[in-house]
């Protein structure tokens, strides 16, 4: 008896290919061929080498998910896909993935087929991965096979194949093409088309294929018009949805409550108050009054357009229907009352909600008591929160902040205290907010000891004292008033060791905004005397102080040692010192930190790269063309300073003359930027500058023609610098 593998086989498609007939060509490639294909889904034998070792739990990592990453096979998703299409359709989907393009080798494997069915071109066509390019030709050759014509499922498969690659506009020309191929199209692909533009926000695209529809003389349903007036309100474009809807009227359908709440949601949004009454009243001669939700869904588009004057209205329209208003419909009213400051009609609802016996939110009770404690009522807050409480409610901790807030406006700071200590207890987790009214009732009531208190035991809680004082500081010093209120809380925490550097550059600016440059300056030196080390925000301030009293030489030690930090100044600091290097007639310096400004920030002042356009634009020599870009400059709200005028004085000198400077200089006198006086000033500046410039010339070309030497040997002492 032969061997069982030496036993020879009908050949058939599992062990070979058949011979091939007349009428039964052998089908090479694919799944069912010789072709060699790897499944990712075939388990890898244990002795085999690409195996992965064995799990170790000693050597296990937690933070170490690289173990968990195996390389995926780049087939993985052909396959777990191909395995939805029948054998042919698998045939031609590995055909497009072996080839990539379409060519000649991806035609004579598609010649192989004995025929296409319409079901076989739609269940490829439908493949996700499929390059649109590959899937349009597909189509175009299946559409010229002998015997075959596409039906509506090959054009519904090839539109939405175009839709998933964003060849939406493509797609839109299906309908035509089907006319062509003498298949005129039905409202199925028009609705597809809706369809896909509506998903996308695409409500002109939607209105595009509307009219198309009415070229080819397809009337939509009442169910394709809902959806096409659907579209274009929720993208605004309400008055093509009011178009479409003339139509619906002209075509003699019958609107749903549907249609009316679709219009009645775009006309909210608006506004327009008296056309959502009309079709209201609509809605009601059609025998289909709006229900609550019809009613709710209209209140909460007004809520949050702030409506609250239509929103009466509806609600005054839905009891004229007697339709029994939700929670939902009491809760969004009751939210927008109280955002618009009507705390009176929202407690009005919520006691009409109590008795209905209706179970009221948290949300209403939070709403209503930030409400009360906005308007100086806490005790009605408080009346809120102990029915809160009785209700079987735990208070959470924006209600407790609120009340914090309400105590401490109304000088019952101990109450406040209290409050968040309840918050401590009950493990709400309280933050700054919570604490911030308190430590500002303190810091006005000049209760310094209390604050430390309150610090300590925030400390105890494990908060970050440093972080909550910065925000401490930087509310305190946004009104002007008590800014010096700050600085005595400042001086007093000193003492402490609960200050740092952040601290003292929150005072440094607001004591610079505020006009007490001194006090500033005297923060600064103490910062530098002290053991905390000044950081480049601390030099950015200190520049603006050192410019304002007129010490630009400091100004600039301090830019330097911003320098030395490797760190980059604020951009108030770089305008304040360029204004103060300009002002002191050192225009060259000012220039170059214009351009270092520029070249550090990734957004520089708009004023700086005017600056460099007018000094471009001086090479041209023409102060005209210089006056173009000023004019350019102030229709974009930017008035000219003295670092402008030094940009025009620098640009002239170097690619210019003085007359055409002068021109300028003249013109903005004319023009009333100037008065008489800088006028004289910037005369004088610029035959200043103009000297600089011709004696750096003059040493560079005599340090460059070897003639220095000479001069010092006459004595001359023009190069001792």
């Amino acid at each position: 008896m032969p061997p069982k593998s030496a036993v020879q086989h009908k050949p058939y498609f599992f062990y070979g290919h058949r011979k091939p007939t007349q009428h039964r060509p052998t089908v090479q490639g694919g799944l069912f061929s010789n072709r060699q294909t790897i499944n990712p889904n075939r388990p890898t034998p244990k002795n085999s080498p690409s195996s992965s070792a064995d799990f170790e739990l000693q050597k296990w990592d937690p933070d170490d998910d690289s173990g968990l990453k195996s390389k995926k096979d780049p087939s993985h998703d052909f396959f777990s896909l191909a395995q939805r299409l029948s054998p042919i359709g698998r045939y031609i989907v590995d055909s497009f993935r072996k080839h990539k393009s379409w060519g000649p080798p991806l035609v004579a494997d598609l010649n192989r087929l004995r025929r296409v069915t319409p079901k076989l071109v739609a269940e490829v066509l439908k493949h996700p991965n499929i390059d649109p390019k590959i899937s349009s030709k597909f189509f175009h050759w299946a559409g010229k096979q002998k015997g075959y014509r596409h039906d509506f499922s090959c054009y519904n498969a090839f539109a939405y194949g175009l839709n998933r690659v964003n060849q939406f506009r493509a797609a839109d020309q299906v309908p035509e093409l089907m006319h062509m191929q003498g298949k005129p199209p039905s409202e199925k692909q028009f609705e597809i088309l809706i369809r896909m533009h509506g998903d996308a926000n695409r409500g002109l695209r939607v209105y595009y294929v509307y009219e198309k529809m009415k070229k080819f003389g397809v009337k939509p349903r009442v169910f394709l018009y809902n959806r096409i007036m659907d579209a274009l309100v929720k993208t605004n474009h309400l008055n093509l949805a009011m178009s479409v809807y003339d139509d619906f009227k002209k075509d003699g359908l019958v609107e749903e409550s549907m249609t009316f709440m679709i219009l009645i949601k775009g006309l909210c949004r608006l506004k327009r108050m008296d056309e959502v009454f009309e079709l209201l009243g609509r809605m009601r001669g059609n025998l289909c009054k709006p229900d609550v939700f019809a009613y709710t869904a209209m209140i909460k588009i007004l809520v949050a357009e702030r409506n609250l004057d239509g929103c009466s209205k509806v609600w005054e329209e839905m009891q004229r229907d007697a339709v029994e208003p939700d929670v939902i419909a009491y809760s969004t009213f009751i939210n927008g009352l109280c955002k618009i400051n009507q705390v009176e009609k929202g407690y009005a609802l919520f006691n009409e909600m109590k008795q209905k016996n209706y179970l009221i939110d948290r949300a209403i009770y939070g709403s209503l008591i930030e409400s009360f404690v906005a308007n100086g009522k806490v005790g009605l807050a408080c009346d809120l929160l102990k029915d809160l409480m009785d209700s079987g409610y735990r208070a959470d901790l924006a209600i407790y902040n609120s009340l914090i807030e309400g105590f401490c406006n109304a000088k019952r700071i101990d109450r406040a205290y209290k409050l968040f200590q309840i918050t401590v207890q009950e493990d709400l987790q309280p933050d700054f907010s919570t604490v911030r009214p308190i430590l500002v009732s303190y810091a006005e009531s000049k209760r310094m000891d209390e604050i430390c208190k309150l610090l300590e035991e925030l400390q105890r809680l494990s908060y970050c004292i440093r972080d909550d004082l910065s925000k401490f500081f930087t509310f305190m010093v946004e009104k002007d008033d008590r800014i010096m209120i700050a600085l005595e809380v400042f001086e007093y925490l000193k003492e402490k060791d609960y200050c740092g550097v952040p601290i003292y550059n929150i005072l440094m600016e607001a004591l610079y905004r505020n006009g007490e440059v001194t006090k500033a300056l005297t923060l600064f030196s103490e910062l530098r005397d002290s053991d905390h080390k000044p950081d480049s925000s601390t030099y950015s301030n200190a520049i603006q102080c050192f410019v304002e009293v007129g010490d630009v030489q400091e100004a600039c030690n301090c830019y330097n040692r911003i320098k030395e930090m490797s760190l980059i100044p604020s951009v108030a600091a770089y305008r304040s010192l360029v204004k103060g290097l300009c002002k002191i007639g050192q225009i060259d310096p000012a220039m170059m930190l214009i351009r270092d400004c520029l070249g550090n920030v990734e957004s520089g002042p708009i004023e700086f790269k005017y600056i460099l356009t007018i000094i471009h634009v001086c090479k041209m020599n023409d102060a005209e063309k210089v006056m173009k870009v000023l004019d350019e400059m102030l229709e974009e709200g930017y008035s000219p300073d003295n670092a402008v005028y030094c940009a025009v004085i620098s640009g002239m000198c170097k690619h210019g003359t003085i007359e055409e400077a002068r021109k300028f200089f003249a013109n903005m006198r004319k023009r009333k930027h100037l008065t008489e006086a800088d006028l004289v000033v910037y005369d004088e500046m610029l035959i200043d500058h103009m000297k600089k410039t011709t004696a750096d010339l003059v040493l560079s070309g005599l340090k460059f023609f070897g003639l220095e030497s000479k001069l010092k040997a006459k004595g001359s002492t023009l190069l001792a610098g």
